[in-house]
């Protein structure tokens, strides 16, 4: 079941769906990304993430998904093609802990905005976040008026 993490109020800056089978990676990140302004909703695997950008809430309030590659039951290859399919204005971004150049390209290839390979820093995962939820905002509040 996918979790919520809310921002503090008044300070909201996207939503950002965390897939990471991986608690230990998934929990900190979505602390770090909550405290810094973010509404985040965790997802264990690809096959949660899908279930929960099909559940309740509007799936177009998701402003990006930070993915890993290597899950049980979706894994991220196949979770990125879903998501690219069904929400290509939604930006992606894989962070993994098994660079593959040949993957990577292929990826970006399909529209996904950024490949990390772990260990990432706080500060340069914060940036590629920012940039991509930033970027999707702002194409959403135009295609709004």
């Amino acid at each position: 079941m996918a979790i919520v993490l809310h921002a503090a109020e008044g300070v909201r800056q996207g939503r950002i769906l965390v897939v990471d089978d991986e608690a230990q990676i998934r929990k900190p990140i979505s602390i770090m990304l909550a405290k810094d302004g973010y509404d985040v909703v965790e997802a264990a695997d690809g096959e949660e993430a899908i279930r929960a950008l099909r559940s309740g809430d509007n799936p177009l309030m998701v402003d990006t998904i930070l993915c890993d590659i290597r899950m049980p039951n979706v894994n991220g290859k196949e979770a990125i093609a879903y998501f690219r399919s069904e929400f290509p204005g939604v930006p992606v971004v894989v962070m993994t802990g098994y660079p593959d150049v040949e993957l990577a390209v292929t990826l970006m290839r399909q529209g996904v905005r950024d490949y990390l390979i772990k260990p990432v820093t706080r500060e340069e995962l914060l940036t590629v976040l920012r940039k991509s939820v930033d970027q999707h905002i702002v194409l959403k509040d135009q295609f709004a008026t």
